[in-house]
């Protein structure tokens, strides 16, 4: 008979994610000016990857990538346009179907709701129909909270609980606006346009997008987030079942809105700005240099790609992201003091992402999207199991791992069509690799791309050269391309493709290679299997 101790492993599970942090915009990332004490605890008794890149540099292709172990192209949200299909397998379907209790707290944008915006009809006839009930891709549309709360799905991509917090900055919107409203907050506040119009109680005066909300603090996506993360905790810890939580902050995505004293906690005048920020891009494809010439100010859409303008809308920025940042660390704070005063650490694996980075002022560039430059495509990555010692690895890893590693960390089996790797070699041996290559995608629908001069497709390939470097390489449709040497080069203002031809050539080998094995045949494939 098996002893207690032969048991399956049964660990909580919290997932900490971000949207649009860069990976050095933490203190353990090395990081001096922005103060993040309880990510950098996390962290000091984790595994630090400092080479973790996403599968796509857009919010929601790379958020369904993390819920799948998928590649956009083969989970079918290549960009913001479309929702993740309702019967999408997910590694949070396998955690429920197990037993643990699952609950999404905070951003989903998993569904288009707050991206219709950036829908562009393609035709009358779809390619596929399919069999969901009507509505199942509206669970996210802001306009269903602002009376009563309707009622949430029983499976919500595993998930058997949702509290939305739908829009970023100071818009607030989903299960937060009535939580909010609940506390005492104003509608008129609450709900309101992404315009320089929009109430503010002090406004940066070189960056409309940069500004302190007409609330305070008790009433921010980030304090939402974090109680209602530790309300999920304690109900599942008091009732004895494992829990999976996914603690989802909207910030530190613009607007840069940092509510109350975080407005107050760095001087602009103090942030020093990128040294690439004066990049010609001489070597860059043409629309590089188009987007490094629009204005943040007078840029027709608030999430549209922009230059950085000038080193003071750089400098606010910045100032603003470091707040948010460090009111999400208070947070994280929080939730780890629950976590610990209910005697749950040791049993508690913590991991710590984003879902894409920011330019923030590199190579004249702000904000996120179609810009292939380490600023949006790397992310920082911690995961913390109390079974394993602390380390810090530099080997090469995706977004696309996660799923794979926490199923792992479970116990769980994956599902037909996963495309990642398991990361556990790595917590055991931080030396260890599990791949010498990772493809990131990027698809821009075509209306988008004429109305933008964006290339409708571009492919990075992320790669370890034979001397043990990391060389990145980007190919878009229009035929333009960029080579940079990560290890010799880290700040990617020496393109190296147009001299070194051989350099080049090799890595639209592996670039080919890597597309290849990427091409999906899950879908539809037949599942189950048949003794013999």
């Amino acid at each position: 008979m098996s002893s207690h101790d032969d048991a399956p492993r049964r660990p909580n599970i919290l997932v900490v994610i971000t949207d649009q942090q860069r990976a050095d915009h933490a203190g353990f990332a090395g990081n001096d000016v922005v103060r993040t004490p309880h990510l950098d605890a996390l962290a000091a008794r984790g595994t630090v990857f400092d080479n973790a890149w996403v599968a796509n540099p857009v919010c929601m292709p790379n958020r369904s990538t993390l819920m799948t172990g998928r590649m956009p192209t083969a989970h079918g949200v290549v960009f913001n346009d479309r929702s993740l299909e309702w019967g999408a397998n997910t590694f949070v379907r396998a955690f429920r179907s197990a037993g643990w209790r699952t609950a999404l707290i905070g951003k989903s944008h998993l569904q288009h709701g707050m991206s219709r915006n950036a829908v562009f009809p393609v035709g009358e006839h779809p390619a596929a129909t399919d069999a969901w009930p009507d509505g199942w891709d509206n669970v996210e549309d802001a306009e269903r909270y602002h009376a009563d709360l309707p009622p949430d799905p029983d499976d919500f991509y595993g998930f058997d609980r949702i509290e939305l917090s739908i829009d970023h900055g100071a818009v607030i919107s989903g299960h937060h606006l009535q939580w909010a409203l609940d506390k005492g907050g104003r509608f008129e506040d609450l709900v309101v346009p992404y315009s320089p119009e929009s109430p503010a109680a002090r406004r940066s005066e070189h960056y409309w997008q940069v500004f302190q909300p007409a609330y305070g603090p008790e009433l921010h996506s980030t304090t939402f987030v974090t109680e209602r993360t530790i309300d999920f905790i304690e109900e599942a810890h008091g009732q004895g079942e494992p829990w999976l939580a996914w603690a989802s902050f909207p910030d530190p995505h613009h607007p840069m809105t940092p509510p109350g004293d975080w407005f107050d906690r760095h001087d602009p005048a103090d942030m020093e700005v990128p040294a690439s920020i004066d990049d010609p891009l001489d070597h860059a494809p043409r629309y590089l240099r188009h987007i490094q010439g629009v204005d943040p100010n007078t840029t027709r859409s608030w999430v549209g790609m922009c230059g950085a303008g000038n080193p003071d809308i750089v400098r606010s920025a910045i100032a603003g992201t470091y707040g948010a940042i460090e009111m999400i660390d208070d947070g994280v704070g929080q939730i780890m003091a629950t976590i610990e005063r209910l005697g749950a650490t040791d049993d508690t694996i913590v991991v710590f992402t984003s879902d894409h980075g920011d330019m923030m002022g590199e190579h004249g560039l702000l904000l996120k999207g179609f810009m292939h430059y380490r600023g949006t495509l790397q992310v920082p990555l911690v995961i913390t199991d109390p079974q394993r010692p602390a380390g810090a690895s530099s080997s090469l890893v995706g977004s696309i791992d996660l799923a794979q590693t926490l199923l792992d960390l479970g116990g769980l089996e994956g599902h037909v069509g996963m495309q990642g790797h398991s990361l556990v070699p790595l917590l055991d041996d931080p030396t260890e690799t599990v791949r010498d290559s990772l493809l990131i995608e990027d698809d821009a629908p075509s209306g988008l791309a004429k109305l933008a001069r964006l290339p409708a497709k571009t492919r990075t390939l992320i790669a370890e050269d034979s001397d043990g470097g990391v060389r990145k390489y980007t190919r878009h449709s229009t035929g333009e391309d960029q080579l940079f040497d990560l290890t010799a080069d880290p700040t990617e203002v020496d393109e190296l493709g147009h001299r070194d031809r051989g350099a080049r050539g090799e890595m639209l080998e592996r670039l080919a290679d890597a597309l290849m094995a990427a091409d999906d045949e899950a879908r539809g494939a037949p599942v189950g299997s048949t003794a013999h």
